[in-house]
């Protein structure tokens, strides 16, 4: 056989070797893509995405006000090197260390529950910021939220109770809790003022305050870094005037409660905040109606314009990112606070775009 001959058929063969090495060989990365966006006024899977005691039907006047999504490849799902290095060209795609989605200290069903709690609490988050923008009264109550096995306080403590002060301190937020606690030392008595979980619930269903309290004793043990701890994590639940129930599966994370809110306000508001135009959006949301950064923005731009939004709402903080590659047709609009975002959408339905606030690259 010649020798350039030879030479040909040996990188032919090296070739080979090479492809077949990248759809064999398994890298550790995973893949972003644009995912679904939901409108919040409209219906998912027959139910409407928003159910409001006191509402029939959800059908918007023809606007959307859509929480966007990011797509991402599964725990288990190996990517080769002819993938990771296809996603790393592609425009729509974005390809991050496996250990950026799924932290090697957690297991898959661990982030998975963490992803599901943040999107619980971002509904609730929404919920009150919303309320509370319309005027209307949402009580607050710090509330054990989570009771560790082996510790002081299982059987004494339940996931529920109100607290209502410890060693006689009133409380009024979660943080409280934990001050008065470790002002302890290990093996002293810790007592609690409490409504037990199932008379709260009770007195909530008939929009009444609890009446009774009880007087629990805990006895504090001794944490690894020396603290007194009895074994609760306390957190917040809320009473809401109106029953609002948020119906959309398969979602996590904590990224949709700006959008949840803002669909909240123009269901309990009279016309439509929208006037008729297609608005997406993304960004947490926190009980006073801060909107907090988010991950992915851009295959959420990609992914809402696609579905044909013409503006994004874009928390503050994700602008830069955003405004690197904007899609075209899209207008990003930047904003920090639920108050910020009513105002721009006035802007849009009176037409006054050139007012609104925008996502500047640089």
């Amino acid at each position: 056989m010649p020798r350039r001959t030879a030479t040909m058929l040996a990188s032919l063969l090296m070739l080979i070797a090479l492809l077949c090495a990248g759809v064999l060989m398994p890298v550790p990365y995973a893949e972003m893509s644009p995912g679904p966006s939901y409108n919040t006024l409209g219906s998912h899977q027959g139910e409407c995405v928003l159910q409001i005691s006191g509402q029939k039907g959800c059908e918007s006047t023809g606007g959307h006000l859509n929480m966007t999504t990011v797509r991402v490849t599964g725990s288990e799902y190996k990517m080769n090197l002819v993938e990771a290095v296809y996603g790393w060209l592609a425009h729509d795609d974005v390809v991050v260390p496996h250990s950026t989605l799924y932290p090697d200290d957690k297991t898959p069903d661990e982030v998975n529950q963490e992803n599901a709690e943040e999107f619980t609490q971002s509904q609730e988050s929404a919920k009150v910021a919303a309320l509370r923008a319309l005027g209307k009264k949402v009580a607050s109550h710090v509330i054990v939220a989570v009771v560790q096995r082996d510790k002081p306080a299982q059987g004494r403590l339940h996931a529920g109770d109100v607290i209502k002060a410890v060693d006689g301190t009133v409380v009024r937020g979660p943080e409280d809790v934990a001050k008065l606690i470790t002002k302890h030392k290990p093996g002293e008595k810790v007592s609690f003022s409490l409504v037990p979980a199932k008379e709260a619930a009770a007195a909530e269903r008939k929009n009444q305050e609890p009446t009774r309290q009880k007087t629990v004793t805990v006895t504090t043990a001794k944490a690894e870094d020396g603290r007194a701890i009895v074994g609760i994590q306390a957190g917040v639940d809320y009473t809401f005037p109106l029953k609002i129930d948020i119906k959309l599966a398969d979602v996590g994370g904590p990224s949709a409660g700006l959008m949840f809110a803002l669909g909240i306000v123009d269901r309990l508001s009279p016309g439509d905040l929208t006037g008729g135009k297609f608005i997406a959006g993304t960004g947490t949301i926190d009980e006073k109606g801060l909107v907090g950064p988010i991950g992915g923005i851009q295959m959420k731009t990609i992914g809402a314009r696609k579905e044909g939004a013409r503006y994004f709402l874009t928390p503050q903080e994700n602008c830069k990112a955003a405004a690197a590659d904007v899609p075209d047709g899209l207008t990003l609009v930047k904003v920090h606070t639920l108050d910020g975002a009513l105002k721009a959408l006035k802007q849009i339905r009176a037409g006054d775009t050139a007012a609104l606030p925008k996502c500047a690259k640089g």
